[in-house]
């Protein structure tokens, strides 16, 4: 059976999860750095909230048996998804990984504080791409022009609801990604004190 991109399902919500867990070391399966009782962490900040908030921002590649083995989700609007993730979805998650108290001592810590700061989205430099962005691929099926398909699912319906361009952070580490990002036609967006992210944007058209 042949993959395929097609809109999410609600059903995909726990492979979204896997996925982001997956690809979250610099593309590279972050499994072992978390304890089993945060495993869903990246997901609950990275993934799982734009599918459930903006469903009809996310597709997915299906491996032709009705899995979902890549995504590409995100917002057309940064700043209202930022109001939306702190009124509607972080007190879904909130009292699973409450805010650090102090300086973060673990990896969940660090990934929890982002939890509890949305407002971090919201970059001054940025406000010309007001829409922003996350793609991730399981390996097995990355390097099929999957992920190009799935930009070009997403850049379509962020032009169709009239979004000029978007935005997307990445960690300057993940040369693959940039690559990849570099032939998709995203150019660099200069943004100081960005630490280890380099932050990259184009038009929706």
């Amino acid at each position: 059976m042949s993959t395929a991109i097609r809109p999410y399902r609600p059903a995909d919500l726990p492979a979204l999860y896997e996925i982001c867990l997956r690809t979250a070391d610099a593309g590279g399966d972050a499994t072992g750095s978390y304890p089993e009782a945060d495993r869903e962490l990246v997901g609950a900040i990275f993934a799982a909230p734009y599918a459930v908030l903006e469903p009809e921002l996310t597709f997915v590649v299906d491996d032709g048996r009705g899995r979902a083995v890549g995504y590409v989700l995100g917002t057309g609007d940064t700043a209202g998804f930022v109001k939306r993730f702190r009124d509607a979805w972080l007190p879904r998650v909130a009292d699973r990984w409450p805010a650090p108290q102090g300086e973060p001592a673990s990896l969940s810590e660090v990934m929890a504080g982002l939890l509890h700061t949305p407002e971090r989205m919201v970059v001054p430099e940025l406000a010309a791409y007001p829409a922003h962005l996350h793609i991730d691929v399981l390996p097995d099926f990355q390097g099929g022009g999957h992920g190009r398909a799935l930009m070009t699912a997403y850049l379509g319906a962020l032009a169709a609801q009239g979004v000029p361009a978007v935005h997307l952070g990445m960690l300057s580490a993940n040369t693959g990604a940039r690559a990849f990002y570099d032939r998709l036609g995203f150019h660099e967006i200069a943004v100081p004190d960005s630490g280890e992210l380099t932050y990259l944007g184009r038009a929706t058209s």
